[in-house]
């Protein structure tokens, strides 16, 4: 049985999954609330392997702290998503990792998360890492996208757009919930999309 690969993201309203060091709107644009941090949790209770880029993972080490920082530092999802084992997909990076239960593959990403993916007995999780995820998505190694959009728009100060780039893809959606009375999290199963 193949394991599902799931790409994690936060957005902007305006597509950006993240925003300028001179804006002014702090973790999760400022929004997050009790039913985001709960629904975030309970993704993340289930046994999974985390997958990252080299440069997400960088940007979570300066972010977050060092492997040692105390998980009560954090919000309860992301300590769990810290305590996860973690795959970090890098032609740049060696070990050890400073980053708990990380290792590093080196080589192509699409044959290293399809041997992933062949091989795992839980499901597969990446965070972030819009690259990589695009790669993997236009080599259908992308079984969900969960995309939670935050309700601002970002248009002087956004970063990264989350799907510039994409190759085209038809969607369907599976869930949706609203957080919050504000937050959006959709999630959906993504096929590349033939022209007729």
């Amino acid at each position: 049985m193949t394991a599902t690969y799931t790409f994690d993201v936060f957005s902007s309203l305006d597509g950006y999954g993240s925003y300028g060091g001179d804006g002014d709107w702090g973790g999760y644009w400022g929004k997050q609330g009790p039913e985001f941090l709960d629904r975030r949790l309970a993704s993340f209770g289930p046994e999974q392997r985390m997958v990252f880029g080299a440069a997400t993972y960088r940007e979570f080490v300066e972010l977050l702290g060092p492997a040692e920082e105390p998980p009560e530092r954090f919000d309860p999802w992301i300590a769990r998503m810290r305590s996860m084992p973690t795959t970090v997909i890098s032609s740049t990076l060696s070990g050890p990792l400073d980053w708990p239960h990380a290792t590093v593959a080196h080589g192509d990403a699409t044959e290293i998360v399809a041997r992933m993916k062949a091989g795992s007995d839980v499901p597969i999780r990446s965070h972030g890492s819009l690259a990589l995820n695009r790669s993997l998505m236009a080599a259908g190694l992308v079984d969900r996208v969960q995309l939670t959009i935050f309700p601002v728009l970002t248009g002087r100060t956004g970063e990264a757009p989350v799907f510039g780039g994409a190759d085209d893809f038809d969607l369907e959606l599976l869930s949706c919930r609203t957080l919050d009375g504000g937050v959006q999290e959709l999630v959906y199963r993504p096929t590349l999309h033939v022209p007729a």
